[in-house]
């Protein structure tokens, strides 16, 4: 397991092509481990959380940056919202095929190789510098180059003395090379899953363990509706609130989506099924009041609004408003007739009909979320160290 010393590589902008973004930038502690935008800005963009600019060249990524809470839970099998990278028996399904360094033990481990992939997030476009003027020499390499990418990130943490004995000091008889991009990956789960665990210490869980206090009288009615007849349950099952399933529960489509401009397909794009089209993982829900908007594009920011929405899903699609919606992605809202007949034509069968909840029982489903929310999980600034070794800034102004 990661020592210490490691978890300096989640807030290290020195594993982004352009030295201008960490893990940490999208999921910032301050920010409950995510960053408050509906869709997030990578490289190129200036300033943290939802204050964040485009500056000169950033762009707006596919998608919103989810929390981390409990992402270091065994029992995890599918990350990132469209489950591209998934545990299979003793191995993972993943982009990278048989490309994927040996030595990953967790699908976390696995899920965080990507990010330092994408152009739009982390590597940046062919031409780019870095913050020093020095030539980009990550995104002079191919796409396909997966391998090239990482080895070259090995070669820039290998160049920051550090980095070498705080490896070996994490990872004490290891054979070969001190630093490896699987060792890099084990460090940043490592830290995730130590530090962001919330399980046994909400509302909920000391209700379940006796604690008949716990709960408030609007957080139990909540619970019988969310366990019975709102249905929300059938989904968000588990100690996770998640089922790790992939449904399309009828968000409307925001943001730059695929290369040729259609909407984002979520699941589609990875199975190629067509009736996956629109369908994203179920998200867990531990500590989800705080951690808005909510969708895997955002598309809410209060999570009163992103429960109606179930009322009856046909309608809110339908009846979704822009200004719901930060400015700079207006644009990219697609609510004509095409691009909402097409969601619905996915639609999960589980949302199809209405369902009738009143006003009260809304806010008492509410009751219920909150109840998820972990006493440890407010404003993170014990997480965040002071510097990193590369000596680039943990987080830009």
């Amino acid at each position: 397991m990661a020592d210490a010393g490691v978890v300096a590589l989640f807030f290290d902008k020195e594993l982004s092509g352009n030295r201008d973004i960490g893990c940490s930038t999208c999921h910032n502690p301050v920010y409950h481990t995510s960053d408050l935008l509906q869709l997030s800005i990578g490289t190129g963009g200036t300033r943290p959380g939802g204050s964040r600019q485009l500056g000169t060249t950033g762009q707006f990524t596919q998608r919103h940056a989810p929390e981390l809470f409990d992402r270091g839970d065994p029992s995890w099998t599918t990350l990132f919202w469209d489950g591209r990278v998934e545990r299979q028996g003793n191995g993972f399904s993943t982009p990278a095929g048989a490309a994927l360094p040996s030595g990953l033990t967790s699908p976390l481990a696995a899920q965080a190789l990507f990010p330092v992939l994408g152009r739009a997030e982390m590597r940046g476009h062919a031409g780019d510098r870095d913050r020093f003027g020095s030539l980009n020499e990550l995104a002079t390499l191919p796409d396909s180059a997966t391998t090239q990418v990482w080895n070259a990130l090995v070669g820039r943490l290998q160049a920051v003395p550090a980095y070498d004995s705080l490896f070996a000091a994490a990872y004490p008889g290891a054979s070969g090379a001190p630093v490896t991009i699987a060792k890099a990956a084990e460090a940043i789960a490592a830290f995730i899953g130590e530090r962001w665990s919330t399980q046994g210490d909400t509302p909920l869980d000391r209700f379940l363990l006796g604690d008949d206090s716990a709960l408030t009288e609007p957080a139990r009615r909540g619970a019988a509706l969310f366990f019975g007849r709102a249905g929300c349950a059938a989904c968000h099952r588990g100690p996770l609130l998640t089922d790790q399933r992939f449904h399309n529960v009828g968000i409307p489509p925001l943001g730059p989506g695929t290369a040729d401009g259609l909407p984002d397909p979520g699941r589609g794009a990875v199975t190629a099924v067509p009736a996956d089209h629109y369908s994203f993982r179920t998200p867990p829900l531990r500590n989800v009041d705080l951690t808005a908007p909510y969708f895997h594009n955002g598309a809410y920011r209060n999570l009163g609004d992103a429960v109606r929405h179930y009322r009856d899903v046909p309608a809110a699609l339908a009846a979704f408003r822009p200004a719901l919606v930060d400015t700079r992605l207006q644009p990219s809202l697609r609510l004509d007739a095409t691009s909402i007949a097409g969601v619905l034509a996915t639609l999960d069968p589980r949302v199809r009909a209405p369902r009738h909840l009143s006003d009260a029982d809304i806010a008492d489903v509410l009751a219920f979320l909150r109840a998820l929310t972990s006493p440890r999980s407010g404003i993170l600034l014990d997480d965040i160290p002071a510097t990193v070794p590369s000596g680039l800034p943990v987080f830009d102004n």
